[in-house]
């Protein structure tokens, strides 16, 4: 079996786009182990608790909870285990020393496959308060009202018919 080539999404956190603000997103490489390959592979992932921290100069990710290997055996992983981040020295110190300003933060936005290996998309945010929240969530209904507006005129419908 060849390589596998191209980006395959595994998960994604749409919690973290709605509880922050992404300013700038990294892509970054993850030390993983055979077992927790394998059950990557087959979607068992969750990105909901996870989040990046520095610990000794280097990001780790905290919290990301990959299911032990269904066929696994005493090598199997442990389930929510921290994971070293990988990404060239220039770019860790580029983001350490944004997540020094207060209110930042670093989270794993998806996990995706591209061209064989395995990437986490991490999204320098800053976490929403409720109003924004709600001022988000009412200009994404609005957009998508104004799309469907322009639809129907684009088809030559009339409004309220359907």
């Amino acid at each position: 079996m060849g390589r596998q080539t191209g980006r395959t999404v595994v998960a994604s956190n749409r919690k973290a786009r709605h509880e922050y603000t992404v300013l700038k997103t990294y892509e970054a490489g993850i030390v993983l182990v055979g077992t927790e390959v394998k059950s990557l592979r087959a979607g068992r992932v969750s990105l909901v608790d996870a989040f990046a921290q520095e610990r000794d100069g280097e990001l780790l990710l905290y919290g990301l909870h990959i299911a032990e290997y269904a066929h696994g055996t005493w090598t199997n992983h442990q389930p929510r285990r921290i994971r070293k981040l990988l990404l060239h020295r220039v770019e860790i110190d580029r983001i350490l020393d944004r997540l020094r300003e207060t209110g930042l933060t670093l989270v794993p936005l998806s996990m995706y496959f591209d061209n064989g290996w395995a990437k986490v998309e991490l999204g320098l945010a800053r976490g929403r308060r409720s109003y924004d929240k709600r001022q988000a969530m009412a200009e994404r209904d609005a957009n998508r009202e104004i799309a469907r507006e322009l639809g129907r005129h684009l088809k030559g419908r009339r409004p309220g018919n359907r």
